[in-house]
């Protein structure tokens, strides 16, 4: 409209998740408009991450180093691995402050219909980490979906010659959740996973 360059930046805006065109239309015309410098601060921060920002050679983490922090940290619990799909489950898992072991990021779930298989989120990778023998206990830390649950239940099956406690993260009513307006998939799987009291 403006210019085949404020198109470029707003076809490039359109790349982030849930930005539609109308959105990626107002970020640009505010770059442009009023905040000028914001808009140099945040291209010279996104070459700067696209640049050092990469994979932990161990668990698939984003990082700066060639192991990260968390990997590299001798505070955490080595026998204690917790599987994620991506980075953001770590970073919600962290800010917790209740899980003091290590992680290992897939990079996505199992999804057949898109050709997405074991190879593809490095569960042979996985496998291979297991093997050591360093590893004790996994919690399987996918999410709730039906790709999620596909990718722990095959996780399961490839783990269980191994000599290592398997465990999936609990899944339900919400803490302060009321059962009428909690949807039946959801109340169904807290019935299933329900706590046994001694």
């Amino acid at each position: 409209m403006f210019s085949h360059k404020f198109d470029d930046l707003v076809h490039a805006l359109r790349r982030l998740p849930s930005v539609g065109p109308k959105s990626a239309q107002r970020m640009a015309l505010h770059l442009m408009m009023k905040n000028r410098e914001g808009a140099m601060v945040l291209a010279n921060a996104l070459s700067e991450a696209a640049q050092h920002i990469h994979s932990c050679s161990v668990c698939n983490s984003l990082t700066e180093n060639d192991i990260c922090d968390i990997c590299t940290a001798h505070n955490r619990d080595d026998s204690l691995i917790c599987v994620v799909e991506s980075p953001a489950d770590v970073m919600a898992i962290e800010q917790t402050g209740s899980f003091n072991g290590k992680y290992h990021i897939l990079g996505g779930h199992l999804s057949p219909l898109d050709g997405i298989g074991p190879e593809e989120i490095g569960i042979p990778r996985f496998l291979a980490r297991l093997k050591e023998g360093v590893i004790e206990e996994v919690i399987l830390a996918t999410n709730a979906t039906v790709e999620g649950q596909a990718t722990a239940h095959y996780l399961l099956e490839a783990c269980k010659h191994l000599p290592i406690r398997m465990s999936r993260i609990a899944q339900g009513v919400p803490q302060g959740g009321e059962l009428e307006y909690v949807d039946s998939h959801t109340l169904s799987q807290a019935v299933h996973q329900r706590m046994q009291f001694k």
